[in-house]
């Protein structure tokens, strides 16, 4: 339909449509920002294009002029086959890929460091994760990313498996070997679908490690919120290939996204598409000379280590995200948490996330020269102040994987009621609990709950700051599975 790059056909829409004096009697109430809470109204701008499915405006459930020319142009910059326009974040592209290819009972092979997104499609969907276990990072404690032969091996022990999926990058910006991901999968004859949330930007620039899709994957979820430029929540979805059914992606879609889409999300995906495909490389170029700044200035002060490619050697992580930053604390005798704390209470800066050892700081194509700066500055002075002090003692070794009792789908549904977390030992868990970000379910619904998670779990609650999933969380109890 649209060949160029240089064209935005869904934005231009939009931005035609507000020039144009209409007459306005449809949602949204606000009208283009006339009727908008007073907090908001001198910046409401924006709002002009919170509009819904009008005449030349598309519909994204049944795209068929700009919303379909817009995602053309995305398929082609990203080289997919088919790409679909996300407005419920990647999320929802994960659980609409997984209810597309599991049905009840049948095997989805995946790391155990997957985002909780995965959760909502076991839920849907009825199938049984078989979860496989990655190895640890010395110093950092972090996940690697599954080493080729692990991967070869779970798809050889279960020939009854419907889908791969893969992690590329980890939260950490850790990238394994894809391609033989890839390869396993298709010589078992099941797809390879990667959930690339924290990767849209590596197909601009060779100094990242190469893109999902250009490693085999059938299916990629990409967040071009996260690192691309668009507006939060917006992500996209691709399919390559045969082996995944596009249709039965797109009826997915159409019971998972929202019905009312926001036109200043799609928008955004478009301008930003443009935005990568006319400046991506020079973006990022800018991004790559802060990052390796940054990397060269905190690897000289006194207690904190710096995550790089030299670290990495025989642990199954072939390349790193260079603009991904991961600092670890632990030598200052403080934890992640208590210097992320430091940074925004007293130098102003924020960071992506914390950890109990780490940081994790993101430079990304609207990074300045002052906010390096001021991390830098930052990191010298709580280092200055903490450097020498009895390191903190590590974290404990993550629990071996429970017993999987029951799906995730038939726990959810299950009778449950809430026990202390001393009683919890033998009982099957009716939630998730994950510590978020990174998002990674420590627990999962229909697993045992054994002594040995019992007291991780203890240990989380006493010095990890919050959880997500339980309904509880303080950790003081778990809703289990009553029977």
């Amino acid at each position: 339909m649209i060949k160029s790059q240089e064209e935005t056909p869904l934005l231009a829409a939009v931005l035609e449509h507000c020039r144009r004096p209409y007459a306005r009697l449809h949602v949204p109430a606000h009208r283009q920002g006339q009727a908008v809470f007073a907090p908001w109204r001198r910046h409401r701008g924006f709002l002009k294009m919170d509009l819904t499915e009008l005449p030349g405006l598309d519909d994204l459930h049944a795209p068929a002029g700009v919303i379909a020319g817009a995602q053309e142009l995305a398929a082609a910059l990203f080289g997919a086959d088919t790409t679909f326009f996300l407005v419920n974040g990647s999320t929802a592209g994960i659980m609409a890929l997984v209810v597309a290819l599991c049905g009840p009972e049948e095997e989805l092979l995946l790391p155990r460091y997957a985002h909780r997104a995965v959760l909502g499609g076991l839920v849907f969907s009825g199938a049984r994760p078989v979860f496989l276990a990655p190895d640890y990072l010395e110093d950092f404690y972090i996940p690697l990313p599954l080493k080729a032969e692990t991967v070869a091996g779970a798809v050889r022990r279960h020939p009854a498996a419907k889908c791969l999926l893969a992690v590329h990058p980890t939260y950490y910006g850790l990238c394994g070997d894809l391609g033989a991901q890839a390869a396993a999968a298709h010589a078992a004859g099941i797809p390879l679908v990667v959930d690339e949330a924290h990767g849209v930007h590596f197909a601009f620039h060779e100094a990242f490690p190469p893109p999902a899709l250009a490693c085999g994957a059938d299916a990629a979820v990409q967040s071009l919120h996260k690192t691309g430029g668009s507006l939060t929540q917006s992500s996209l979805l691709h399919l390559k290939g045969a082996r995944v059914d596009a249709a039965r992606v797109k009826a997915a879609l159409s019971w998972l996204q929202t019905t009312s889409p926001s036109y200043l999300l799609m928008a955004s995906l478009d301008g930003a598409r443009w935005q990568l495909a006319r400046e991506g490389r020079r973006l990022l170029e800018s991004a790559l000379e802060l990052a390796s700044f940054l990397r060269r200035e905190i690897s000289r002060l006194p207690g904190l280590l710096v995550l790089g490619e030299e670290h990495l050697g025989g642990t199954g992580a072939a390349r790193a995200d260079p603009t991904r930053l991961v600092i670890n604390v632990r030598r200052l005798g403080l934890s992640g948490y208590a210097v992320a704390g430091l940074l925004a209470r007293e130098h102003g800066v924020l960071v992506e996330m914390a950890d109990y050892t780490n940081l994790v700081a993101l430079v990304g194509i609207g990074t300045t020269r002052r906010d390096a700066e001021a991390l830098r500055r930052g990191l010298k002075e709580i280092s200055r102040r903490h450097a020498g002090s009895r390191p903190l003692p590590p974290p404990p070794d993550l629990p071996p994987l429970p017993p999987a009792r029951l799906t995730p789908r038939e726990a959810w549904l299950a009778p449950c009621r809430y026990l202390p977390l001393a009683e919890c030992a033998g009982r099957v868990s009716a939630e998730a609990v994950c510590v978020s970000p990174p998002g990674i379910p420590l627990v999962y619904p229909g697993e045992e709950i054994t002594p040995e998670v019992i007291e991780y779990l203890k240990w989380l609650r006493a010095h990890v700051p919050a959880v997500q999933g339980p309904a509880d969380p303080r950790l003081e109890g778990i809703r289990v599975v009553d029977g």
